[in-house]
């Protein structure tokens, strides 16, 4: 792309919102036109913004007729609606919510307890996942940004998965920093409720593990994709995913490791380490950090990775890359400072 792209962020006092816009305001390639937040209309930015020369007060709605695209941080079932006039604007999308990363509109009223708005949508959708849909995301015009622990358990499987190594149901077991549910206030994020408190929850099915089998299924070769079990965890920090992946090894371990070297070979922002990583390596960079190893017969990976980078924003942003024709590690190099 020639020049700069017009951009909007729709949601944009979020903590996805909010290091969107750290990202987007040093990005050579962007020049940021509208930040939008319901709470904040009519304040100026540097209300939540203060660190940022960013001059300009928030607005109720984006205009998408204004921009090049429009990055959607509302909640899910909150911009499904929106985003189809969007488009017809002229705008492209790139959604960093739920409402567009299942390819089946029957999967919404299960996992999101609501029917689809636009459910015609979802076939032109494109899942911001660059290590798998790379080719598909130049030129997209609405691109929906995988979860944060969607996005550790899928890198996390994929070179498994796609080298037929995996000889069993899978058993992923995730935990994420407190700031994966969001910057709005409520009991379960309280910090008397998490300090010093280690739990897991949605353990009847947690609404990221529909992403997860979709991806792997489509990798599997000839059949479908092994049966997951995914168990979150609440860990007392504030950002973060650390995915912890389990299933019988097909062949041996050094064949698991040259497909995972394989696979990630040229990929500038998965990593294979040679040692299980730790999310505090990860953090406040759009990295992926991998390591294989085993006990006996059972494969072991561990994927590291920040939620608020990898896992939404900078992922977006990488996303929005490939989309407008830009280097894809543009305006990703250096690390995000807050929260």
């Amino acid at each position: 792309m020639m020049g700069k792209a017009k951009a909007a962020v729709a949601g944009a006092n979020g903590y996805a919102g909010m290091t969107l816009v750290h990202l987007l305001a040093r990005h050579p390639g962007v020049e940021l036109v509208q930040l939008t937040s319901r709470s904040y209309a009519g304040k100026p930015y540097s209300e939540v913004f203060p660190l940022h020369d960013l001059e300009g007060s928030f607005l109720e709605e984006p205009d998408p007729a204004e921009v090049d695209v429009v990055f959607s941080c509302l909640p899910h079932n909150v911009g499904a609606g929106k985003a189809g006039g969007w488009l017809e604007a002229g705008a492209r999308v790139i959604d960093l919510s739920a409402d567009f990363r299942l390819r089946e509109a029957a999967q919404y009223p299960r996992w999101y307890r609501q029917e689809h708005p636009l459910p015609e949508l979802l076939s032109k959708a494109v899942l911001g996942l660059p290590e798998l849909h790379k080719d598909e995301l130049p030129g997209a015009e609405l691109v929906a940004v995988p979860g944060c622990y969607s996005t550790a358990s899928i890198l996390g499987l994929a070179p498994a998965v796609a080298a037929g190594l995996v000889g069993s149901d899978i058993v992923v077991d995730a935990k994420s920093g407190v700031s994966g549910a969001g910057r709005s206030p409520g009991l379960g994020v309280h910090f008397s409720e998490v300090n010093e408190s280690l739990g897991a929850y949605a353990i009847d099915g947690h609404r990221h593990l529909p992403e997860l089998v979709q991806e792997l299924a489509a990798l599997a070769p000839g059949g479908p994709a092994p049966r997951v079990t995914f168990v979150p965890h609440l860990v007392p920090m504030t950002r973060g995913i650390l995915a912890t992946c389990y299933f019988d090894l097909k062949g041996s371990l050094a064949d698991l490791e040259e497909a995972y070297q394989e696979f990630y070979a040229g990929e500038p922002f998965t990593r294979v380490l040679p040692m299980s990583p730790t999310t505090k390596l990860a953090s406040h960079t759009n990295l992926c950090l991998v390591n294989v190893a085993a006990q006996g017969v059972k494969a072991i990976v561990t994927s590291a990775l920040d939620n608020l980078v990898k896992g939404a924003s900078g992922q977006g942003v990488e996303s929005f890359n490939l989309a407008f024709g830009f280097e894809r590690t543009t305006g990703l190099l250096e690390p995000i400072q807050w929260p």
